[in-house]
């Protein structure tokens, strides 16, 4: 390969990687505020489970996490995950599944609701955070809402109860060539939820913190499993070089 070739390529691949650095600054149109979740506090994670089984999975399904599995990390005993949980299951091995039939779905909302199993993997947990929080009135939505992280949602606002009505502003700036760009300039409420701004931030943290849990529900056990790793790894680094100094001492 001729030094050319090599330049060439190389200005390819730092054009592509700029590139997807533009796009994923650019993904969902808006500042992400940070979701802050924690998967070590367990209440929350409780929280968050009973929020997703209220007002997630008449919907949505989480194909990848069984019960007894939920309870075990979530330290609810069997008694507590069957009462509070377990609305459309019987057997705590199952994995939870959603009581809406999949051509219900696409024919009510135009396309099947995804399963959430892998989805704060998949779209990271600061933008299921703003999700939740971005539903705005739009009258051209058949919904009535629209979201600022995902523009022409079919997913109706199934928290409006709780966080109540906004209305999106947005900015528009004429540019030089022409072209207009748009920016969003905050929300203003519209009509107040049953809870206040703060509390409806911390419902969808802990239903955030649920999702981030069931995307990899031995995130914990591995963690710990790390820790050991490392320490088997130093502890055999030292005693490597102790026996490499012993074995070569009188070697010049």
């Amino acid at each position: 390969m001729d030094k050319f070739t090599k330049k060439t390529g190389l200005t390819v691949l730092i054009t592509l990687f700029w590139a997807s650095l533009g796009l994923a600054a650019g993904g969902g149109g808006a500042h992400m505020e940070p979701a802050d979740i924690d998967p070590d506090n367990i209440a929350s994670l409780q929280r968050g489970a009973r929020n997703f089984m209220n007002y997630c999975s008449g919907c949505h399904s989480a194909q990848y996490v069984r019960y007894n599995t939920i309870g075990k990390d979530l330290e609810l005993s069997e008694e507590q995950l069957i009462d509070n949980l377990m609305f459309n299951a019987e057997k705590t091995f199952e994995t939870i599944q959603t009581a809406m039939p999949a051509d219900d779905a696409a024919r009510w909302y135009g396309t099947t609701p995804p399963d959430m199993s892998l989805m704060a993997r998949a779209k990271g947990a600061d933008y299921v955070y703003n999700f939740l929080k971005g539903f705005y009135v739009s009258e051209e939505s058949p919904t009535g809402v629209d979201n600022l992280m995902l523009e022409g949602t079919s997913m109706p606002h199934v928290l409006w109860e709780l966080q109540g009505y906004q209305e999106a502003h947005f900015e528009h700036h004429e540019n030089e060539d022409g072209s207009v760009t748009t920016t969003f300039d905050g929300f203003e409420q519209m009509a107040a939820g049953a809870m206040d701004a703060e509390a409806y931030d911390e419902f969808v943290r802990d239903t955030v913190n649920f999702l981030a849990y069931i995307s990899e529900p031995i995130r914990s056990d591995r963690r710990k499993l790390g820790v050991w790793v490392l320490m088997y790894l130093i502890f055999f680094f030292i005693l490597a070089s102790m026996l490499k100094k012993q074995i070569w001492k009188d070697v010049k």
